[in-house]
């Protein structure tokens, strides 16, 4: 029940600011929105407010708004509330807004988690991996927190971690805190040749350690906080774009690297039991997801539209109705296909097909 709420709550949030962007963009310039839908399908609630019908709609895995005049082919009357009688900035700045305002969302909850505290694993060592180096050698032990590697300082386990990875071939050192003295201990790590997210070959260094689960609340003062903040949008947007990339390319997995509503449906379930702050790095996470995502130039995505705009730009004059119509198929078919890929994925990703299978076969 928890994972089913929290799932409605962060769905919820993400869609009602995705199409809140396109929505006060278009009444600030003057399009009438006839309708704001959250969901799709048959309609459970609405209600009229200045002219525009609010509804809460059967489907809840996304929504829309419906302006005056914004099917290609519809009749005009050349009126500045109808959509497609603005001009191409006008359209492109609704458009657009919509994935924008996403992104300002996951930025200012980054900030958030940063002023108030953001949960970080310290250096402390609460366990070894069996037949690693630093169980065979003996010179770490439970307890010990890595203060340095190499010379360089570090502090919590993801800094410690990635320093330890890029150290290459030979002897390591360590400045390690036992006890309140500080020592220096030396381990010859494992080197092992693998695959980083995006299937480059790389050389990793390993030494087997496991954290001891010991968190600290890292605050921030607020300017510091927003830098913080817009450094890990802008980590998380090049990471996407370049994963996205080496799918392409296929160095890299589409089935390891995808999600749909039923991968988000387990993990807002886990990170809601995690606590609010997980949650709430979770919905950041979501939110610039869907912002980068939407300006793909994709058909039937923000980004297919806008590429439309930019095509009407230098043509001087739209596609016609026919092409706009043809594409958009084509773009409905993949994502159906896209979809029903990604959700059996999932089913099998999440051991979900199988534990069905089992009770089919009773």
């Amino acid at each position: 029940m928890l994972s089913l709420i929290s799932f409605l709550i962060v769905l919820g949030v993400l869609v009602l600011v995705h199409e809140f962007g396109h929505f006060i963009t278009a009444k600030r310039l003057g399009v009438r929105v006839e309708k704001f839908s959250i969901g799709f399908g048959p309609k459970l609630f609405s209600v009229k407010r200045g002219g525009t019908e609010y509804l809460i709609s059967a489907v809840p895995l996304g929504g829309y708004i419906k302006m005056s005049g914004d099917e290609p082919g519809e009749k005009l009357s050349n009126m500045k509330w109808e959509f497609l009688s603005r001009g191409v900035f006008d359209r492109f700045q609704i458009i657009a807004a919509g994935p924008l305002l996403n992104y300002i969302l996951a930025f200012l909850i980054f900030s958030v988690i940063f002023m108030f505290g953001n949960p970080t694993l310290t250096s402390e060592i609460g366990g070894f991996v069996k037949d690693y180096p630093a169980e065979k050698q003996g010179a770490l032990l439970k307890g010990d927190k890595i203060t340095a590697v190499d010379g360089k300082g570090v502090k919590y386990w993801e800094d410690m971690t990635e320093a330890i990875r890029n150290h290459g071939e030979g002897v390591m050192k360590l400045l390690v805190e036992r006890h309140g003295k500080v020592l220096e201990v030396e381990i010859m790590p494992t080197v092992r040749k693998a695959k980083d997210i995006f299937g480059n070959n790389v050389s990793v260094a390993q030494i087997g350690i496991i954290p001891s689960q010991k968190i600290e609340k890292v605050r921030y003062g607020f300017f510091q906080a927003v830098e913080m903040g817009y450094k890990l949008l802008m980590k998380l947007t090049y990471m996407t774009y370049k994963a996205l990339w080496s799918v392409v390319t296929g160095r890299m997995s589409l089935k390891d690297s995808v999600s749909g509503p039923i991968g988000i449906f387990v993990l807002t379930g886990e990170f809601a039991k995690l606590g609010f702050i997980y949650l709430l790095h979770f919905i950041g996470v979501l939110s610039a997801s869907l912002a980068i995502f939407n300006v793909l130039p994709l058909p039937i995505l923000d980004g297919g539209h806008i590429m439309f705009l930019i095509v009407e730009k230098l043509r001087g004059k739209p596609l016609s109705v026919k092409t706009q119509e043809a594409i958009a198929n084509v773009g409905v078919t993949l994502l159906l296909l896209f979809t029903a890929f990604v959700v059996y994925n999932d089913l099998v990703r999440f051991g979900i097909l199988g534990k069905a299978m089992v009770l089919f076969k009773r």
